[in-house]
């Protein structure tokens, strides 16, 4: 993949922040089901209602250590450690577990039947197959990736700044091919992603870090909508 493109960064619109709720004191994934956005902290995972802000359940998720939640329309996944634990959204019960296939996870979505797992300091996406854990295939990025989705074909990830001259946090459209930035959407000094998602229309969810938050950004302006 080329370096990174002279594409000028857009400013991000921060539509609603979320928490910090009782027992979320880290966001370390985060995913949509539908109706609810669910964020992984401590042993656990959290479903919060967008609309409303109100933390609707939680479920225990022993063992989570790092950044990586996706739901594929009927399960949720969330990494335990160096294992990809796969659990019934309803009753909590993991269902199965297959191996993570890298270590510095940062970040998994679901997307045309594979999940798609960020690398955070080897600055790659990989597509894996989600029985087995096996990569099919990478793409490379130029920054560090944190948090991992896929919306009406794009595939998106967040980017934080590596030096004092470079400290906004990104989001990043790339193609899903090459891996090309397509656009970027700048946060202001001071936020990170730690986890991402889309609602599948026009906002895209960020795991706050430490924060304990959560934030809706709107994915294309009004200018472009």
């Amino acid at each position: 993949m080329s370096k990174q493109p002279n594409l000028e960064p857009e400013p991000a619109e921060v539509v609603r922040e979320y928490g910090p709720y009782p027992g979320v004191t880290h966001v370390h994934g985060v995913t949509y089901d539908g109706s609810s956005v669910w964020v992984a902290s401590g042993a656990a995972m959290h479903a919060i209602s967008p609309s409303t802000g109100a933390l609707l359940r939680t479920i225990a998720v022993p063992g989570v250590t790092g950044a990586g939640s996706a739901f594929d329309g009927r399960y949720l996944y969330q990494l335990a450690d160096r294992v990809i634990q796969k659990l019934d959204r309803d009753s909590g019960q993991v269902v199965a577990r297959i191996p993570a296939p890298c270590e510095n996870v940062s970040g998994m979505a679901w997307a045309e039947g594979f999940l798609w797992i960020g690398q955070y300091r080897e600055q790659k996406i990989h597509q894996v197959d989600p029985d087995t854990g096996q990569i099919v295939r990478s793409l490379e990025s130029d920054r560090f990736v944190t948090g991992v989705t896929w919306v009406d074909g794009e595939l998106w990830h967040g980017a934080p700044g590596e030096t004092q001259s470079e400290l906004r946090t990104e989001l990043r459209q790339v193609d899903p091919e090459t891996g090309a930035v397509q656009r970027r959407l700048s946060l202001i000094d001071g936020l990170v992603v730690s986890g991402l998602e889309s609602d599948g229309d026009e906002m895209l969810y960020c795991g706050g870090g430490a924060s304990g938050k959560l934030r809706s950004v709107r994915r294309r302006s009004r200018q472009r909508s």
